[in-house]
């Protein structure tokens, strides 16, 4: 089954049964007005128990009658825009698995099940401009609501929504002048199925506090927080769907949480979040399988490439591809199967428990610059520190060292990443020197590993490195780039890290 995506912009109206139709050619740049359509149309609703979908503003309907029958899911976008996929009518009591699949993030392993079924007498007046261009089409809807769970109500009312289709911002503007002025009024409702229920409507999901240099470390701790879930929750779907850097992003918004909870914990109780600690690092560990096997395969995969023809024999070739994309389907399917667990949809629980109730300690309170600022210097020492134990190792416990510098300058960034709108420019350039070193030992470690895989695999064809060995040009390559990177590295570890 196929889905499409589109994103509708309208403005509801509210109209009294009496009021007469607006004169829609007073319409700025509207020249023309077709023939009126008359359509029949039935909608029933899914959400689950608690309404949760109905929490984030999302609707999901199936709908039949009209030019459109069929699975429809709206998703909030920007201001009088969502976000709107369509799937085939399918079955009436199922929703399309790739429909369902994009709110396991909200459902959470919740069934969804019909709340509310809206009948539409709908007219359909759509209106031109010059050359016959389409640029919005206006609707004249009388409405019959019938609400299913968790009350049962029934309800009617007039409704006008005009929806832009090459039309701007403008055209909003003017018809808003002329719709109001034939009597309809905004509406006060965000959807008919909002209408539908009434005070029965859940109220949305508070939006987190801001974080202000003048305010309080705990909220712009919890703010960055917020920020970062937000991230895992709209990337969610485009994991699962295998959208291209999709799994990167997510972990490294998972990671970013983890650093702040490490770096800013002492603002809140130490038992919640070293649980939050915990699963997080679960989690991360889950998608890092699919992300560190796609680099490993693409990686390795440029050095053969990058190799002259007969550089390494085809068979050694075939068994490097066939072994590292093994690997990237392995971590794949397992961060699937991850995702669709009680443990991952309890962590988001706590996550947005943690986010509108933090847990917060008397210290959290206190204005954000200093308190925040003495906690980031502790990032910036653990860093330093990292740096000069690494200086006294050589060889491999070298790069196990190097590989410490990445991951405390990581922790850096995030944490300074967390205080731009605290501290402002000095964080922002904070983060900049931390990513630069993260960064360039980040290329240092993938070839870390890279290298450690290229001699299990001739170990394992019971060959040398040595010689005409397949795996010897690749090697090399390799040896050359972790050279490379660790001299980038030595050049920009000169530069002090100031703190904030």
């Amino acid at each position: 089954m196929s889905t499409q995506e589109s994103v509708e912009t309208e403005r509801k109206y509210d109209a009294d049964l009496e009021t007469p139709l607006p004169a829609f050619v007073d319409i700025t740049g509207v020249e023309q007005v077709a023939d009126p359509a008359d359509h029949q149309l039935e909608a029933v609703y899914f959400d689950t128990d608690g309404l949760t979908l109905a929490k984030h503003r999302i609707t999901l309907r199936r709908r039949t009658g009209g030019t459109d029958s069929g699975w429809h899911l709206k998703l909030p976008a920007e201001r009088d825009s969502r976000m709107e996929i369509h799937a085939p009518l399918g079955q009436p009591e199922t929703v399309p698995e790739e429909l369902a699949e994009r709110l396991l993030v909200f459902t959470r392993g919740e069934e969804l099940k019909p709340v509310a079924r809206i009948h539409t007498r709908r007219t359909l007046h759509r209106l031109h401009g010059s050359e016959d261009v389409t640029l919005a089409d206006f609707v004249d809807d009388h409405v019959t609501a019938e609400t299913l769970h968790p009350m049962q109500l029934e309800r009617r009312w007039r409704e006008w929504e005009i929806e832009l289709v090459h039309g701007d911002e403008a055209l909003f503007e003017s018809a808003e002048r002329v719709l109001s002025g034939a009597g309809a009024t905004p509406s006060g409702h965000v959807s008919k199925l909002a209408r539908a229920f009434g005070t029965a409507w859940p109220s949305p999901v508070p939006a987190p506090p801001k974080a202000r240099p003048k305010g309080s470390a705990g909220d712009a701790v919890v703010a960055y927080i917020a920020a970062q879930l937000a991230e895992i929750t709209a990337l969610d779907s485009s994991v699962r769907q295998g959208v291209d850097d999709a799994v990167h992003r997510m972990r490294s918004a998972t990671r970013r949480l983890r650093s702040a909870l490490s770096a800013y914990g002492r603002l809140f109780d130490a038992e919640a979040g070293d649980r939050l600690k915990t699963e997080l690092k679960w989690l991360t560990k889950v998608l890092g399988k699919a992300r560190d096997a796609e680099v490993l395969r693409d990686r390795i995969g440029e050095l053969l490439n990058d190799q002259p023809d007969g550089a390494v024999p085809a068979a050694a070739a075939s068994r490097i591809h066939d072994e590292l994309e093994t690997a990237f389907n392995s971590g794949y399917r397992e961060m699937l199967r991850s995702l669709g667990t009680k443990r991952y949809f309890l962590l988001l629980d706590a996550l947005e428990k943690f986010r509108d109730e933090p847990p917060t300690r008397p210290r959290a309170d206190k204005k954000a610059r200093p308190v925040t600022a003495k906690l980031a210097a502790k990032a910036i020492k653990r860093v330093r520190r990292s740096q000069k134990e690494a200086a006294r190792q050589a060889g491999s416990e070298h790069d196990t060292a190097l590989h410490q510098i990445r991951k405390d300058a990581k922790r850096l960034r995030h944490t300074a990443e967390a205080l731009q709108d605290v501290h402002g420019k000095p964080a922002a350039k904070l983060a900049r020197r931390a990513q630069k070193v993260q960064k360039v030992l980040g290329e240092h470690q993938d070839s870390v590993v890279s290298r450690s895989v290229l001699l299990r695999l001739a170990n394992d064809a019971h060959g040398s490195v040595e010689g005409n060995s397949p795996y010897g040009p690749l090697l090399a390559a390799e040896e050359q780039r972790a050279a490379d990177s660790k001299a980038r590295y030595e050049k920009i570890a000169k530069k002090r890290l100031n703190p904030l």
